[in-house]
């Protein structure tokens, strides 16, 4: 530990030199450090707090696990890899799904928790085996088919939940994070998601305040004329304190474990693998260095913190790109900066009165950032398809896939003596096990997969905008 909280400093501390980059084990002097410190934080934030709103958690709490989540990757990483733990988006479907049917707070987190221990698991695995057992079990084809089916499973919940709620605020908050991804420059770009937010916050106070309340369905769908924005709950809210919440987003709770919740969230783990195993690659692309090693740990780091995380009653977490792309932008891959980062994360999530205000964004504004957020989820699917030059002219890689994908994104359910076993889990069971069976039936054939992921060219823009995770 010691060693990992130890950095030299580079050059006169100063910006680096051209062809230079700042390593991980080094940094810059330390007022600069805490500068680049806060441009992670400004880089995480948006994506690291809405995803709990969209999840019905506390996004205060969410904000703190994020800061001690990192703390804890870049311990076990030995600070070779340089990352950001945020909350995870790709939660935020089976969430949804397990809501849906009628889940508690208590066991969807209990779900996360389990979820953490698996991947866990699967990165002691890889500790132990090498890289290549996730390109045996996962190659790019299932994994691409799994994070396909995860996100665009999640667009009934636009369709019925967020969007019916203020169609007007949506759609302007649905342009405004497009424009802003797209023609925004720099950071501007990579906090498209938070800008839409606070457009579509600061038009619902307008239209509150110019045209009085909306008529229009609340989150559950009953009919009633209300305000857009509710701030009874922030008044009440103290400056510090513990993150505990709201009744309609708890805090810090314990865990409760539900069979069919935890069947729901488990398959999560093949976005995860696949979000991390990417990443640290594109670490390893702009550092120049052999992460593989590492590969495990961090897989195993994100399970820890995931399981904690659950078990505190908390979000999910992952490895951002955003805070990849700042390393990009400034050829800082300094770990001194990721601590600046994770402490500030830390204190932020002390005040329960952000946590209110962020709780009680309305549902039009969700309604426009998820329409986005979840398209490119599903995307990144077929991204890691063209990525790694998946063959579908082969019908043992199409047909298995095809199966798989329409069962995870038409929620096709298969009923059994005392339950159900359907959508994003059957989906996910059924692209993994049928890919393998048909790979199986024609072993004359040569794999029609590469052995494991491409690696970014050191020229290549590092894995893109909020929604990858």
């Amino acid at each position: 530990m010691t060693r990992t909280l130890r950095w030299t400093l580079h050059g006169d501390g100063r910006a680096p030199g051209p062809g230079e980059v700042v390593r991980p084990e080094e940094r810059m002097s330390w007022g600069r450090t805490v500068g680049l410190g806060a441009q992670h934080v400004l880089a995480m934030f948006g994506a690291t707090f809405v995803f709990p709103v969209l999840m019905g958690l506390d996004p205060n709490l969410a904000i703190l696990l994020s800061g001690l989540a990192t703390m804890l990757f870049l311990l076990m990483t030995r600070g070779r890899v340089p990352s950001y733990l945020g909350t995870s988006a790709s939660f935020v479907g089976v969430v949804a799904a397990v809501r849906a049917d009628g889940g508690t707070s208590a066991e969807v987190t209990g779900a996360i928790a389990v979820t953490g221990v698996v991947l866990a698991l699967v990165g002691l695995a890889v500790h132990l085996g090498g890289a290549r057992v996730i390109s045996a079990i996962l190659p790019p084809a299932v994994t691409g088919a799994v994070v396909l089916l995860i996100g665009f499973n999640l667009a009934p919940v636009v369709a019925g939940t967020y969007w019916p709620q203020d169609q007007g605020v949506a759609l302007v908050t649905m342009l405004v994070v497009m424009v802003v991804a797209v023609a925004g420059r720099g950071m501007l770009g990579r906090l498209s998601v938070l800008v839409g937010l606070v457009v579509g916050y600061v038009l619902s106070i307008v239209l509150d305040a110019v045209l009085g309340p909306i008529t229009a369905p609340d989150a559950s769908g009953t009919v009633s004329t209300h305000a857009r924005l509710d701030f009874s709950a922030v008044s009440d809210a103290p400056w510090i304190g513990l993150p505990l919440g709201t009744p309609d987003a708890p805090g810090l709770h314990l865990p409760g474990f539900s069979a069919g919740a935890i069947l729901l969230v488990v398959p999560v783990v093949v976005a995860l693998i696949a979000e991390n195993t990417g990443h640290v690659k594109a670490v390893a692309s702009m550092t120049r260095e052999d992460l593989d090693p590492y590969l495990g740990r961090a897989l195993a780091a994100d399970g820890i913190a995931t399981a904690v995380a659950g078990g505190v009653g908390g979000s999910p977490t992952t490895t951002y790109a955003e805070n990849i792309g700042v390393m990009a932008a400034t050829r800082v891959y300094s770990t001194a900066a990721y601590w600046v980062a994770a402490v500030v994360a830390v204190a932020i999530g002390f005040c329960p009165k952000f946590g209110a205000v962020v709780a009680a964004t309305p549902g039009g504004v969700l309604g426009g950032i998820t329409v986005v957020l979840y398209g490119m989820i599903g995307l990144l699917g077929a991204r890691i398809w063209v990525e790694n030059k998946v063959d579908f002219s082969r019908p043992e890689v199409l047909v298995p896939l095809a199966a798989g994908i329409v069962i995870g994104v038409g929620d096709v359910t298969m009923e059994f003596s005392g339950g159900q076993f359907g959508g994003i889990a059957f989906g996910t069971v059924v692209t993994i096990a049928s890919y393998h069976l048909m790979r199986r039936l024609t072993p004359g054939r040569p794999d029609p997969m590469p052995a494991a992921t491409q690696e970014p060219r050191e020229d290549q823009e590092p894995p893109g905008p909020a929604a990858e995770r």
